[in-house]
């Protein structure tokens, strides 16, 4: 539980409601399924949930609880209580509630009361970690890496995609996960240049790579690694992406300090892999923030008319650096580490080898 960090005059609201199911938990400390949160400008913050989790919540929130029957009337319940303590605009997380949701607070409002389309508030304050979650993101790194070593052990030719992210999820779990950051990812052959590719029923052959993208969930944080394993001899070609790729994750990974925007770490990569004539074959953003969720703000994507990331890396993001390059017919190459920027600079704080693991 921490307390909310918003400016309510500079956000022109004197309370907020709040549906993203993260944001409740970051700021009461509830993981349930069925929440929402009223934070009002006198700091004072109110639970709603089911009946389901009474107990639960009871536990973990110390603050006000209120107990509703529905998913829909939880921010019918929460407009009411910021009426009653005459709050006059009400901000909600635009990107969070839902239709039904909206309508619920909607209708018949008075006509003194203003809905306020908010959000990022709370999203922002999550981007840096303090000790706590820090210690927890670091215990998910290393039951991944952990679960991943154990895993790769029981790799063999003939055993399919699925067998092997189920063995992968199997050894998370042996060692403390409470689930899965994501679904775990994992492809052979030339499926690798599918960047999330769906583990299918395809076995692994003589002379194939592997590409594995895995992250564990344990004590509500997350953790995220790609690393690519090969059985038997691999072409050329593929050691030259992989060169590449690598060059292109160090050159990102050496950009990172506090101050700098979050976008110069994606040109950082992506300057290495136009020298190699590849940059039009990497398609996807060089790393994301994670934390509660696997993919948070700063995003660390190529730079557009429509959207680029201008957040100053601050000591205490945690980020990922994931660097990755596809060719169809051939395969993809894509490495990744979990890392912590620092205020010398950055920790990579995934330990697992990152040259092309040799099976």
């Amino acid at each position: 539980m921490r307390t909310p960090q918003i400016d309510f005059p500079q956000s022109k609201i004197d309370a907020l409601i709040v549906s993203s199911l993260p944001n409740v938990e970051y700021i009461t400390g509830f993981d349930g399924s069925n929440a929402l949160a009223l934070i009002e400008q006198n700091g004072e913050v109110t639970l709603f949930t089911d009946p389901r989790y009474e107990i639960a919540a009871k536990q973990v929130f110390p603050g006000a609880i209120k107990m509703v029957k529905n998913r829909a009337s939880l921010a019918a319940a929460a407009l009411k209580l910021a009426l009653k303590n005459k709050r006059r605009k009400i901000g909600f997380e635009k990107h969070h509630l839902n239709y039904a949701e909206y309508q619920a607070i909607a209708t018949d409002l008075p006509l003194s009361v203003e809905l306020v389309p908010s959000g990022g508030e709370i999203e922002n304050q999550r981007m840096v970690k303090d000790a706590s979650e820090l210690a927890k993101i670091r215990k998910a790194v290393h039951t991944n890496s952990k679960a991943f070593d154990a895993a790769i052990k029981k790799v063999k030719p003939g055993m399919t995609e699925t067998d092997l992210a189920a063995e992968i999820d199997y050894q998370q779990r042996r060692r403390g996960a409470s689930a899965t950051a994501f679904d775990t990812i994992v492809a052979f052959g030339d499926r690798t240049a599918l960047p999330h590719a769906h583990p299918g029923m395809a076995k692994l052959g003589n002379d194939e790579i592997i590409l594995i993208d895995a992250g564990a969930r344990q004590d509500g944080y997350t953790s995220d690694m790609t690393r690519m394993l090969c059985v038997g001899k691999v072409s050329g070609r593929l050691r030259e992406l992989y060169a590449a790729v690598l060059e292109s994750q160090l050159a990102a990974i050496d950009a990172i300090r506090v101050g700098i925007p979050a976008h110069r770490v994606d040109t950082a990569a992506r300057s290495v892999l136009k020298q190699y004539g590849l940059d039009k074959q990497f398609v996807h953003s060089t790393g994301h923030g994670l934390g509660l969720e696997i993919h948070e703000a700063p995003s660390l994507r190529k730079p557009s008319k429509e959207k680029t990331d201008k957040t100053p890396l601050a000591a205490g993001m945690v980020i990922t650096i994931e660097p990755g390059v596809y060719v169809e017919g051939v395969g993809g190459i894509r490495i990744e580490d979990t890392v912590l920027v620092t205020t010398s600079g950055y920790e990579i704080l995934t330990p697992t080898r990152k040259e092309l693991i040799q099976l």
